[in-house]
C-alpha cells in the first residue's frame, strides 16, 4: 500500500505541531501498534526530546504574542520536520521515493504552518486571552486525532487533512483582511492620539 496518504497527513500535522507528530509516531512504533514507523523515530532519545519540546510548545502556544514569536521561529523547523518525517516514512515502506516524500511532507507542513501562524495572529487581535488557549488545545487534539486515524486509516486521514488544509487556507484569506483592518485602525488611533496630545 502506498505511504503517500500517511506522508501527506504527517506533513499537515507537522505544520501545526511537529514535536507532537514525532512523539506520536514514535510511540505508535515503539509500542508495536504500527509497522509503518521507522526505527529512528522510535529511539528513546528521540522520544524524550520530542516530549520535552512538545511540552515547551504546549506552554508557549497558549500565551498571546508568545505563540506568534514561537511560530516565527518554527517557520523553518516545521516544514523541515515534515520533510524529514515524510522521507523516513517513505524509506520505511519503499513505495514512494524519499525525495518525493520529503517534498510532499515539507510543502504540506509549510502550507499548514502558514495557516496556523496566520490564524494565531488573527486570534491575538482579540482582547481576551482565553481564545488562545481554546485554539491551541483544539490544534493539539486535532493533531493527536488525525495522526492516530492515519496509523489505522491513512486514506481517510489524508482526506480529512486535505479538507482541513483547504478550509484553513480559505479562512486565512478572510482573516488576513481582518488583521489588516485591525492594524490600520490601531495606527489611526495612535496618529489621532499623537495629534491630540501634540509632540
Amino acid at each position: 500500500m502506498s505511504v503517500l496518504p500517511l506522508v501527506f497527513t504527517s506533513g499537515w500535522a507537522s505544520g501545526i505541531n511537529a514535536y507532537a507528530v514525532v512523539l506520536l509516531l514514535g510511540v505508535f512504533g515503539a509500542t508495536g501498534l504500527s509497522d509503518e514507523v521507522p526505527e529512528s523515530l522510535q529511539r528513546p532519545e528521540v522520544l524524550v526530546a520530542a516530549g520535552v519540546l512538545f511540552l515547551c510548545e504546549a506552554v508557549a502556544d497558549k500565551i498571546p504574542y508568545v505563540d506568534t514569536a514561537w511560530d516565527a521561529v518554527h517557520t523553518v523547523i516545521r516544514p523541515v520536520s515534515g520533510a524529514v518525517v515524510g522521507a523516513l516514512l517513505a524509506g520505511q515502506s519503499g513505495s514512494l521515493s524519499d525525495l518525493a516524500a520529503g517534498a510532499i511532507g515539507g510543502s504540506t507542513a509549510l502550507a499548514s504552518h502558514v495557516v496556523k501562524a496566520g490564524t494565531r495572529m488573527a486570534v491575538n487581535t482579540s482582547p481576551e486571552p482565553f481564545s488562545n488557549v481554546i485554539v491551541s488545545v483544539a490544534e493539539d487534539l486535532g493533531v493527536a486525532g488525525i495522526v492516530t486515524v492515519a496509523m489505522f486509516h491513512p486514506q481517510a486521514a489524508a482526506i480529512i487533512a486535505g479538507a482541513l488544509l483547504l478550509t484553513g487556507l480559505v479562512v486565512l484569506y478572510f482573516l488576513v483582511s481582518r488583521i489588516r483592518r485591525f492594524l490600520r485602525r490601531r495606527a489611526q488611533r495612535r496618529e489621532e492620539k499623537r495629534l491630540v496630545t501634540g509632540p
